[in-house]
């Protein structure tokens, strides 16, 4: 396995990180795997999501040395340990969870991803994953195409989602607000497709009813990159975004979560230049 940062993360959802909910805030334990089955072309982690030949990124893990990294993000005090893009590296991550569990690791796990699993691959994780927090980025194939290389994105993700939820059920959290086991299901609203992104609330809804995951609405879209799609040249307008979030509010989601203005920018991205502290 291929890791490009070990360290806590601030900017993940209140439940995950603790901002609001604890001070001082301890962060989520981010493990940022190298590479993503995806080519997303506005992917704001492309330092580390994109293969280079010319240039060998991250670090690499034995199952047994990222067991013990786990361990000792955990005696920072992180509220868990939240694995980033890990599914090309799945049968090595699932030994290492095996393996932190032996070890003593006790703060919950989460499996932070694309989606664009198999859920028999999903299913190789039960039990050794309390918190799925998986992206629902399209239901328009034309868009998955488009920005991901991927035309059976909406189909393949949906599959996987619905894994997800069938091993971890409802979402329960702790007297503090943390959360120790569910499905929290992000949605990043891209400019121009605010149409699309109500078709995935009415999924989530349809699927799940009012509170069976957790919906987390975002708006943090930066323009990085640059791609032959002039949409994706402009951050997210403040009144798609509130179609969106009020759409969700129609359907009376018990568990929504929203992001305030300002949201859009560089300092939000994970430093991968300071890969392993």
């Amino acid at each position: 396995m291929r890791v490009a940062r070990i360290a806590p993360h601030f900017w993940e959802e209140p439940f995950l990180s603790g901002q609001g909910i604890e001070a001082p805030v301890r962060g989520s334990g981010t493990v940022f795997f190298c590479g993503c089955n995806l080519g997303c072309v506005y992917c704001q982690n492309i330092s580390i999501s994109r293969t280079d030949p010319k240039r060998e990124i991250g670090k690499a893990y034995s199952p047994s040395e990222l067991a013990d990294r786990f361990l000792q993000l955990e005696e920072t005090g992180v509220h868990n340990i939240n694995l980033v893009t890990a599914g090309h590296f799945l049968p090595s991550v699932a030994e290492a969870l095996t393996l932190a569990r032996q070890r003593g690791l006790s703060v919950p796990t989460v499996y932070n991803s694309s989606s664009y699993e198999k859920p028999e691959a999903i299913a190789k994780l039960e039990g050794l994953i309390d918190i799925y927090l998986p992206d629902m980025k399209y239901f328009s194939l034309k868009s998955s195409r488009d920005y991901s290389g991927a035309p059976d994105y909406p189909e393949v993700a949906r599959k996987a989602i619905e894994e997800m939820f069938r091993q971890t059920g409802e979402p329960q959290f702790d007297q503090n607000g943390f959360m120790k086991v569910g499905t929290v299901i992000r949605h990043l609203i891209l400019p121009g497709c605010d149409r699309d992104s109500m078709k995935v609330v009415d999924w989530i809804y349809e699927r799940f009813g009012k509170g069976g995951v957790c919906l987390s609405l975002m708006n943090q879209y930066t323009p990085l990159n640059e791609t032959p799609f002039p949409e994706l040249s402009e951050t997210l307008p403040r009144s798609a975004y509130l179609r969106v979030v009020m759409k969700a509010q129609r359907y009376g989601f018990k568990h929504l979560y929203t992001q305030e203005d300002g949201t859009a920018s560089e300092s939000f991205i994970p430093d991968f230049s300071q890969s392993n502290q």
